[in-house]
Parts: C-alpha cells; structure tokens; sequence
C-alpha cells in the first residue's frame, strides 16, 4: 500500500522509496526477495511489530508499507482519509491463511477441517445460508450425503449426521463468509481471486464427502 501523494503506482515505483515493514517475517523476507527480482533498491524501515509499522506510515516516515494484503485492506479503513491510500495490484508472494487447531488434538482437528472442505463443497453445489432447508429435499445422492440424509459422515466425526446444514443455516457457505467479512458486503471490498472456487478458477476445492 502507498500512499497516492507519493505517486507510486506499481512496485518498480518503489525504486529509491522508503518502505515500512515488519522485521522477522516473511513479509521481510518477500520485500528484498521481489525487490532483487525486480532490479530495484527499496529503502526499508523496520519495526518489530504490527502496531508500529503502521504507526509509522500514518506519519509519513515511509511513502509505502507492505504486509499481508487482508492486513493492508483492514488497517486502510482506520486511516483518516482511506481513499489517500492505494492497494497495489502487486503481490509478491502466496501468504495461505486458515483455521488452525492446537497440535495433539486430533479429533478438533478433523472436525474443523471437514466443516472448513463443507463450507467449499455448499458453495459449489449452491447450497446457501436461504435454501439449505430446500436443499433437504434434493434428489442428488451427493447432496445427500453431504447433508446428513444418507450414511453417517458426521457420526465418524462425532458430530451430528446433518452437522453441515446447522453450520450453513448459521453462516452460510464459504463464498457468503467471504463477501460478507472482506469481500464485496464488506467494507474491505477484497477481489476473491485465488479465493475462488476451483470451477471458477480459484484455488478453493473440498475432497468428496464420502
């Protein structure tokens, strides 16, 4: 993120600039990394943690800052004047974000994990938050399935056959969390991208519900 009065538009803009960033981590590490790449001298400054990086780029000591782009787009909407600041299109590397489980804990582990691949596989079968009650009533032996009316998935869980249509009567499918906490329902307005479902060529795909 720059800021617009900086004039830096794309990241070989950032030639010669000051950019903040926090040390010790892969942000760091991604900056000098695609700054080589590039062939460019960037001006880095460091901090040692979140609050100050941006501390210091709302003060002007850097014309640019980067971390993760979810991270940049959230913290934009705190500044005084959000449109003075410009996402760049750039992004410099892959930075997978997800739910994550204490180690040892095998059985929490498999569950959010199934109910993570669930929120997928309603998408893609277009199961939402309004007609996941109607769904109930689909002759497809995969929605079946996958809503608890054949088999016993989610007793191999320890959760409840149907665990799937109380997760989506409470949330809705993945593609509804997104819009809704930083896509387009939010103020965030982030672009799902490689966010997508697989059939729309995104990254995003469950293994069969079997």
């Amino acid at each position: 993120m720059a800021t617009a009065a900086s004039g830096i538009k794309s990241f070989k803009d950032l030639d010669g600039k000051s950019v903040c960033v926090e040390t010790g981590t892969t942000t760091e590490l991604n900056l000098a990394s695609r700054a080589t790449e590039a062939g460019i001298k960037v001006n880095e400054v460091k901090f040692q943690d979140s609050n100050a990086n941006f501390a210091a780029y709302q003060e002007g000591r850097c014309e640019a800052i980067t971390t993760d782009r979810s991270q940049l787009a959230a913290k934009r909407t705190s500044l005084p004047n959000p449109a003075d600041n410009i996402l760049l299109e750039d992004v410099l590397s892959k930075e997978p974000l997800g739910p994550v489980t204490i180690n040892g804990d095998s059985r929490w582990f498999d569950v959010v994990r199934w109910v993570t691949y669930g929120l997928f596989q309603a998408e893609e079968f277009g199961i939402t938050q309004a007609n996941v009650e109607e769904k109930l009533n689909d002759k497809s032996p995969d929605v079946q399935l996958f809503l608890g009316g054949e088999k016993d998935l989610g007793k191999q869980l320890g959760l409840p056959n149907d665990y799937m249509v109380n997760v989506i009567k409470a949330v809705g499918n993945y593609g509804e969390i997104y819009e809704r906490n930083i896509g387009s329902g939010s103020a965030l307005k982030i672009d799902r991208g490689l966010n997508n479902l697989w059939t729309k060529d995104g990254l995003m795909y469950s293994p069969p519900f079997r």
